[in-house]
């Protein structure tokens, strides 16, 4: 029995295979759009979307158009081919803007490339890009049943964004005074962050930076600086603590506050 179901399952295969290649060669666009469907449906996505490239165009101002270009985008959407996806999304929509398909290409656009988001360490412009496309989704489709996953996706996508701001912050801060005043930068990345990012989860990991920065600022500066600089300790301080008064850090801001609050004359 098992050599038996091996043998109708290469039977199987090789029947799939040369009708794909029949359709291939075929120069009935019917005929192609029906084994792309049929292909997509039994999840063999590269050959419905070969199929589909061919043909999009051939399709192009007739009543078949629409299905065809968007069961493209869902064939490389369903091959996590999300850059291409993606472009083939945007066309429909572009070109469809009250289609049957409108409101999903919109979304799998953004999700799509929320999926193919790189690394916090990598070049973010994916990321913004994904933000951006949910963001229009949500703009366009208020109602959509598919609100909440854009939404979770795009303070998802913001908290990578803020995580890599966060990082350089903190290159800033651990670089300190080397070949310029770097505790400064930190706080002005780290400050950009917080008020792009307001709702990150990082927040608070930025202010007590921005904290820790500004303190070794007035503690290395020569001393005419020093008075006004720690007062902008302690201004940092109040506000830190208003915001995370049970925060895990507060007792090294604490620290800080004490310091700075030393070196203050009245």
């Amino acid at each position: 029995m098992k050599r038996y179901f091996l043998i109708l399952l290469a039977a199987a295969s090789l029947t799939s295979c040369g009708e794909y290649q029949k359709a291939q060669k075929s120069t009935d666009y019917d005929y192609k759009l029906d084994f792309a469907k049929r292909a997509f449906e039994n999840k063999k996505y590269v050959q419905a979307s070969t199929i589909l490239t061919d043909i999009v165009t051939v399709f192009k101002g007739s009543d078949k158009a629409e299905d065809a270009l968007y069961l493209l985008a869902l064939s490389h959407y369903e091959n996590k081919d999300y850059i291409n996806s993606g472009a083939y999304f945007k066309t429909y929509y572009d070109r469809y803007p009250k289609g049957r398909y409108t409101e999903l290409a919109r979304f799998y656009c953004g999700y799509g490339y929320y999926l193919d988001s790189p690394d916090v360490q990598l070049d973010q412009s994916g990321t913004i890009k994904a933000i951006e496309e949910l963001q229009s989704f949500l703009e366009y489709f208020p109602q959509s049943d598919k609100v909440s996953i854009a939404q979770n996706a795009i303070f998802e996508l913001q908290d990578k964004l803020t995580l890599k701001q966060l990082q350089n912050a903190q290159l800033y801060y651990n670089l300190g005074n080397y070949m310029g005043n770097n505790y400064e930068s930190c706080v002005i990345v780290a400050k950009n962050a917080i008020k792009d990012y307001p709702y990150s989860r990082y927040k608070e990991d930025l202010e007590l930076l921005v904290l820790k920065a500004r303190y070794q600022e007035a503690s290395q500066s020569v001393e005419e600086k020093k008075q006004d600089r720690y007062r902008v300790v302690i201004d940092e301080y109040y506000s830190f603590i208003n915001n995370y008064p049970d925060s895990p850090n507060r007792k090294e801001a604490d620290n800080i506050f004490k310091i700075a609050s030393s070196h203050i004359r009245e």
